[in-house]
This record gives C-alpha cells, structure tokens and sequence, in this order.
C-alpha cells in the first residue's frame, strides 16, 4: 500500500469515526424522567452528548438532571407535554433560544395500553389517548424541529417504536397502531429530506422492563433492561442505520410474507393462552402496603464480555445484516 492510499484510509476512517461520534451534539430526548428515556440520558451524555431532557413530571426530570451532571455530563431539562402543542411549541423556542441548535431527536415518549379490542368497543379513548402521545405526539416535536435541521443541512430523528408492529401482537391494536402510523410518518418523511441530510432511524423495541409495562401483567415473553434499549438509542444516533430490529420482528415479518395464515393462527393460539390483565378487565388491584425504606441509586456496572464472545456476536450481527430485511 502506498503512502497515499494509506493517508485516504487513515482519512476515511476518521471521517467514519468523526460522523459517528456524539461529542458535543445537541440531543434532544422526550419522556426522559424514567424507564427508556432516563437510561438514555445517561448513556447519551456519557457519550459526551449534550442532552435536553424533556417530560411532563418536572421533579423527576430534575433528578436525572442532577445525576447526569454529578457524573461530569451536561444536560438541561425542559417540562413538556408532547400532546400540547403550546407546551411543545414553548419548550423547543426556550431550547433554540438559550442553546441555538439541536442536532437530533430521540421521540421516545409513550403510552402503553394492553387490551384486548373485545373490551375496548366502548373505549375509544385508548385509541385516541395513544395515537395522542405516540403519533401525534412524535409528529408535533419532529415538526417543531425540522425547519432549523433542514436549514444547516443536518438533523437525525430516532423514532421508538415496537417490534410488535413486525409481530401484530393481540391485544395491542391500539398501540401498535399509533406505533404503526409513526413508521410510516417516519419512511415518508425520509424519503423528501434526502437532499436535507436530515435521517431517520425506527427501532422496533422488544418489551423492555420499564413502569409503562407494569399494568400489563405478564405476557409470556421475555423482556430487555433499559440500559440495553439505551444502548440500541446510542447505535441509532452514532451509526443512524434507517431501521433497528431483533429476530423476532423480523421473523414474524418474513412470516406475514412466506406463511400468513400459519402466522395468524399462531398469534391467535397465544392470544388465547395469554389472557387480559386484571386492569384490561377493569377490575381494581390492591396495592401492596407500602413502608418507608431507603432509596439506594443502583450504580451502572458494565458487564464484561470475553473477547471470542464478543467477536463472534459481532460477526453474526454483520452477516444478518447482509440479508435482505434484516436490521439487527
């Protein structure tokens, strides 16, 4: 190899390693107060990402403030409600205003409702109340801030939505078709920014182990921990790949494709084995008697993987990649 060629390498590896890195990006991440959006923050701002936090519960977004700072991270927060569009509107012109830009979105915000649509035909509210917060919600913010990306020919938005969409999970048709419509919004909306250099990226989220899944009871499925959605949030922002999925969204997709009917009477198989929670049937549970104990803040322990390990998950994630439709 020449000097020369060695030099375009060396060059187009820093200018890979530069574009992926989030030092001093201006991120912004909605329901950032607990679950998904609180590990977020954290491993964002570790990244050396400057975060604002928004969420409607203000000393909570207080809190994860405080603890990004005390860890040498910077971050402001900014009580919000994405379902109103002046609170939204207030929020993003004090951000533009005190901070000039922001770089990229996290619409990660969301409400959750399991229940079968049996039971819902006198609820048209949970419809309304989750295309509320997970479409129109996600749609007012990336709206909000699309002028000012587009104007400095940069923008990424990070769209949280759920493997479930891929699967058609039972009882979750009114979530999962908020999330549903948001993945169309997103694909759309990519496709005319092209020329703007603003991207997007959908992750389909497995169940992650957050309060929002709590009313839920247990759906005979396995869960992910938040710090392990976080790090899917931060591979979506470095590396902005248009879609991160997990095997089993992307089998079920193959599955409406090769085998609808077989599919169908699988899920309907699980959505008989499976029953509605007690909240689904609106019956009220009694919380646990409640004492006083001290709250101890878990520290983030990075968990070490052997080398061969990690270098064989690493070389399946690639080869998957090469196959059509997946996005691991």
């Amino acid at each position: 190899m020449t000097d020369s060629s060695a030099a375009d390498d060396n060059g187009y590896l820093a200018r890979r390693r530069a574009r992926r890195d989030l030092t001093g990006k201006h991120v912004v991440i909605t329901g950032a107060s607990s679950g998904i959006g609180r590990s977020a923050a954290l491993a964002v701002a570790e990244k050396g990402a400057v975060v604002f936090l928004m969420a409607r519960r203000g000393e909570e977004l207080a809190v994860v403030v405080d603890e990004i700072k005390a860890a040498g991270g910077e971050a402001h927060g900014y009580q919000c409600d994405v379902t109103d569009a002046d609170s939204v509107d207030a929020a993003i012109t004090l951000i533009l205003a005190e901070h000039g830009h922001v770089d990229m979105l996290v619409n990660n915000a969301g409400r959750s409702i399991r229940r079968a649509v049996h039971r819902s035909t006198d609820r048209m509210h949970d419809f309304e109340r989750t295309m509320a917060v997970n479409y129109f919600g996600a749609v007012r913010m990336t709206l909000a801030l699309l002028p000012q990306m587009r104007e400095r020919k940069f923008g990424h938005i990070v769209n949280i939505s759920s493997a479930g969409v891929q699967v058609a999970t039972p009882r979750f048709a009114a979530y999962l078709a908020s999330k549903a419509a948001l993945d169309k919004f997103a694909e759309v909306t990519a496709a005319e920014m092209f020329s703007d250099n603003v991207t997007f990226t959908t992750i389909h989220m497995p169940l992650v182990r957050t309060p929002m899944i709590t009313p839920s009871g247990d759906q005979g499925t396995s869960t992910q921990s938040p710090e392990w959605a976080a790090a899917t949030i931060v591979r979506a922002l470095s590396e902005r790949p248009r879609r991160i999925d997990v095997p089993l969204g992307t089998l079920a997709e193959y599955g409406s494709l090769v085998a609808p009917a077989i599919k169908e009477r699988v899920l309907h198989r699980y959505y008989r084995a499976i029953g509605d929670s007690p909240a689904a049937k609106g019956e009220t549970v009694p919380e646990p008697e409640t004492v006083d104990v001290e709250v101890v803040v878990p520290q983030r322990h990075r968990r070490t993987v052997p080398p061969a390990i990690r270098v064989t998950g690493t070389a399946l994630r690639r080869a998957a990649r090469l196959v059509p439709g997946t996005h691991w």
